[in-house]
């Protein structure tokens, strides 16, 4: 049967079938030749699994003049029955079509009915479509759920590219020569940073988790003009330090308000503000995450400021 239309939605509107029960056809180019290749109407070309099937350096789908040239009619019309001039791959989703549709070759029609094998053939099937949510998962326990996320580290498989540039060498059970097979990783700061500034943060700046956080106390002396308020947060930074905790001190002449703000954009777990109660050993201990706060003698700060870091 012929259908004179075009797009999947408008084949499968007007035959009313699901677009899964239609053949989609592409024309690639891979390097220096011309490839058709088929999924299923619901499907998409996942154009680097394509690269990777073949082994090339550029794979390109054709625009519709080239598609033109080579096969004779445009994109939405071309299709595996009655044999083409070009070899023909599946992604392997389409041999479980039955009674399918698909391009004719004509502008404008398509056939109905259509069955891989028997009204086509194909070279080779293969996994060449993206992933859909939704889809069966891998380990066969359940279906695909897509969620956000930020690659941080990666893992390069180099082969023997470089070992053998470099007469990496190995002996193989039978005492032979061979070049080493070679792996690297990389982790990226700059990407687990801009992952730690999604994942934590409010209105006012990040907060970071105490387990990879730069610093454990942000240490702030509100006037450091003020002798009482300047020598405790130096004795502060020095005992804090020298009891196993990273400390950050703002001895800035700024105004409160201004490292306040600093503070919560910068976003460590606790901060220790030295203030009018300097003169009698007094702070205040602020967690960056909940806003709870607390005033504490100055020697029974080292032991607090590590049960709130342990507990946060």
């Amino acid at each position: 049967m012929f259908i004179h239309t075009c797009s999947i939605e408008e084949v499968s509107s007007f035959l009313n079938v699901e677009s899964k029960d239609c053949i989609e056809s592409l024309l690639f180019k891979e390097d220096d030749r011309y490839v058709l290749v088929l999924v299923r109407g619901d499907h998409d070309v996942n154009d680097i699994k394509l690269k990777n099937h073949f082994e090339a350096s550029v794979v390109e789908l054709a625009d519709t003049r080239t598609t033109k040239e080579v096969l004779g009619c445009s994109v939405g019309s071309i299709g595996p029955v009655g044999g083409n001039s070009v070899e023909v791959i599946a992604d392997n989703a389409v041999q479980a079509v039955v009674n399918g549709v698909c391009g004719e070759n004509e502008e404008y029609y398509h056939f109905t009915n259509v069955n891989p094998e028997r009204d086509f053939k194909v070279l080779a099937y293969t996994y060449l479509r993206f992933i859909k949510e939704g889809n069966p998962s891998p380990d066969g326990l359940g279906t695909i759920v897509f969620a956000k996320g930020i690659e941080v580290g990666h893992v390069f498989k180099l082969g023997i590219r470089y070992s053998k540039a470099m007469n990496a060498e190995i002996l193989d059970e039978n005492g032979r020569k061979k070049p080493m097979i070679m792996g690297c990783y990389g982790i990226g700061v700059s990407r687990t940073m801009a992952a730690v500034a999604e994942q934590f943060n409010d209105e006012n700046g990040l907060v970071w988790p105490t387990n990879i956080s730069p610093f454990d106390v942000h240490l702030i002396a509100v006037n450091m003009k003020d002798s009482a308020q300047a020598e405790l947060a130096q004795e502060l930074y020095t005992s804090l330090q020298a009891a196993g905790m990273e400390v950050l001190m703002d001895d800035r002449q700024e105004r409160p308000g201004v490292k306040f703000a600093d503070s919560d954009l910068i976003g460590l777990p606790v901060r220790v503000t030295v203030g009018k109660k300097a003169g009698e050993g007094i702070v205040e201990v602020k967690i960056r995450k909940n806003g709870e706060m607390q005033e504490v003698q100055k020697d029974d700060l080292a032991v607090i400021l590590k049960n709130i870091l342990k507990e946060l």
